[in-house]
């Protein structure tokens, strides 16, 4: 099993940029898709999850409103579209998958055991 995370790149504030995160050897139709972000010197933090079963989706307060994740089970892809970006918002983003995760946990690192190799975005002002 291996995710492929994509779209990465530069973009001044306030532009918008969308990642994704193709899965090989492993569908997503059981499992927890997430996505989180390392910036430099900072831990890893949540960013978004989807719950594909359900549809559910759950999002950080630091980027509701913004931030918008959705999936394609044909194409085994789950993509992470970024408006409004700010420099804030510059770090590495990994996306992950997991199974039998509890909403309660969904914001854990420790609860996905499947990762991609991250993507790096950058926002300058």
């Amino acid at each position: 099993v291996q995710l492929q995370a994509s779209g990465g790149g530069q973009v001044q504030a306030g532009g918008s940029l969308r990642l994704s995160c193709a899965a090989s050897g492993r569908t997503f139709s059981s499992v927890t898709t997430g996505w989180f972000r390392q910036a430099p010197g900072k831990e890893r933090e949540f960013v978004t999850a989807i719950r594909w079963r359900s549809g559910s989706t759950y999002y950080a307060d630091s980027v509701k409103g913004r931030f918008t994740i959705s999936g394609d089970n044909a194409k085994n892809t789950v993509y992470l579209q970024m408006n409004s970006l700010t420099p804030e918002d510059t770090a590495v983003y990994y996306c992950a998958a997991g199974s039998r995760i509890i909403l309660t946990s969904m914001n854990q690192p420790n609860q996905y055991d499947t990762w991609g190799q991250g993507t790096q975005v950058t926002v300058s002002s």
